[in-house]
């Protein structure tokens, strides 16, 4: 009743957002080509400035023949440096998680992405391979944004469209890393051809990804909302969002298993991911003796792949979410994963170029995919600790690369046909532990909802809170969480426990 009298008040006024909206104004429909803010407005922020970060951090791979022979590096020093680059994100990741749930994703991105944005432009000065180490970890830093860009689409995306918010922003973000292997080359070039020498030309060229993310950062501070309410710092001086504390927000995100084996399986999806960035085209350079422009543009098809593949992941979990709920959703992400750890195995197998680059193309579909499922599940595994758990996966996705890199591709140990085969072993194993997540509500991949007591959405999501905070109010945020979250008992269990006077989800 309150809803509607509301509505009646407000009736000649226009809707306060464009998209129709759940109880926590997060929008419940994804219109892809809208830049109405602050849902979709929010959503082309994030990609873009995380596809700015991506481009910098995997600037140098595309160029690496030319800057080893004009620093001198060996072949441990390329893969020294390229575990630098992948390495600082693994903390930073975990921190910008905690940011997020403290000072939230707008503040939080924007101060990382210009923190490390000095570290692109100092990459042209670099004269030694430890001064090329050093630029490539500080400027690894800055994936850290691929935390603030979910935890912001958690934010801002309901449940039944969540996945899919969250798979197009992560996989457009991704693109950087494709992208970048044809930006560089192609910019390397024409500054060669306009006069500089190739020695002067790749440190030039790298003022171009350096100047794209600064500007990423300016947009993101000056465009941007938090939630769909405004910023974290207004909602909280009026009073309509309690700042939370940091260690409350750590113990529930830490003592939640589930968020452990997420960054686990994430380790070899999207950490697979990075330690292909880095060595795909000098592998295609040298095993096949092509051109530096043409492995790099085999090696783009790789990355840019996402602009299908973590999209179709996000969307294939709500579509398995809405008909078989969470169940559906942790089965569809262990098939994909498993089957993109076959396709890395045949690929270093195989030893032609033209099936090597079909293959290659394959296993992006199924590992970016398993990406885009993994955060299909992240945001329904806490609600208050929501950017830890978020960091807690994405750090683990950088943890992968570098011990995949340490372990297969760091000197010459393997070759790196037998690095990428090894690696697809990997990537099978890491994947069963999937089959032990559980949530009560809603039950795992082999069981369903616990039968030794009644769990509901509340039950869960209200666990995070104590008698004290509830007296409070300061559990509300979650109440309306675990109401909305209830789609994720799928089409059967769902059908039969919602109440007939249900009220939709409505434009506000």
């Amino acid at each position: 009743m309150e809803i509607e009298g509301q509505a009646t008040v407000k009736e000649s006024q226009p809707p306060k957002f464009a998209l129709p909206v759940d109880s926590e104004h997060k929008a419940t429909e994804f219109r892809l080509i809208s830049v109405a803010a602050p849902h979709m407005r929010a959503f082309h922020l994030s990609w873009v400035s995380f596809f700015a970060c991506f481009v910098s951090s995997f600037a140098a791979p595309p160029l690496l023949p030319i800057i080893r022979d004009n620093l001198n590096l060996t072949a441990s020093d390329i893969g020294n440096a390229g575990i630098a680059s992948v390495s600082g994100a693994v903390f930073a990741r975990v921190a910008m998680g905690t940011a997020c749930d403290l000072f939230g994703p707008r503040l939080a991105s924007a101060s990382l992405i210009l923190l490390t944005a000095p570290a692109v432009y100092f990459t042209s000065i670099a004269s030694s391979s430890t001064s090329f180490l050093l630029v490539r970890f500080f400027t690894g830093f800055s994936l850290a944004t691929f935390v603030s860009t979910q935890f912001w689409m958690s934010s801002m995306f309901s449940a039944p469209v969540v996945g899919t918010a969250n798979g197009v922003a992560g996989g457009w973000g991704n693109l950087g890393g494709g992208a970048t292997q044809l930006i560089m080359p192609l910019v390397f070039g024409l500054i060669r051809d306009i006069g500089a020498i190739k020695f002067t030309a790749w440190r030039i060229a790298f003022f171009i990804p350096a100047l794209f993310q600064t500007l990423s950062a300016f947009a993101v501070l000056i465009f941007g909302k938090d939630l769909p309410d405004g910023n974290f710092r207004r909602l909280h001086k009026a009073g309509d969002k309690t700042k939370d504390k940091f260690s409350n927000v750590l113990y529930h995100g830490i003592k939640n298993y589930r968020g452990w084996i997420l960054a686990l399986s994430y380790g070899y999806c999207f950490g697979v991911e990075l330690t292909i960035d880095n060595i795909v085209a000098e592998y295609f350079y040298d095993r096949f003796d092509l051109k530096l422009h043409t492995a790099g543009m085999i090696a783009a098809s790789f990355g840019l792949a996402n602009i299908v593949s973590r999209p179709g992941g996000g969307m294939i979990s709500d579509a398995v979410g809405k008909r078989f709920g969470m169940r559906g959703r942790l089965w569809a992400l262990w098939v994909v994963q498993t089957l993109g750890g076959v396709f890395c195995i045949i690929l270093g197998r195989v030893g032609s170029l033209g099936a090597s680059i079909v293959v290659m193309i394959v296993f992006s579909l199924f590992c970016q995919a398993a990406c885009g499922l993994t955060f299909g599940v992240v945001p329904f595994v806490s609600r208050r600790s929501l950017g830890l758990i978020s960091g807690m996966t994405g750090g683990g996705g950088n943890v992968g690369a570098v011990l995949t890199q340490l372990i297969f591709f760091r000197g010459s140990k393997y070759s790196k046909e037998t690095g990428i085969m090894l690696m697809g072993v990997m990537i099978i194993c890491c994947t069963l532990p999937i089959c032990l997540i559980h949530f009560p509500q809603w039950g795992g991949m082999f069981c369903g909802p616990s039968s030794t007591k009644i769990a509901t959405e509340e039950d869960y999501y209200l666990s995070e809170w104590n008698s004290e905070e509830k007296e409070k109010g300061l559990h509300l945020s979650s109440l309306k969480f675990a109401d909305n979250s209830r789609s994720e008992r799928g089409r059967k269990e769902d059908s039969e426990t919602k109440p007939v006077d249900e009220t939709p989800s409505t434009k506000v």
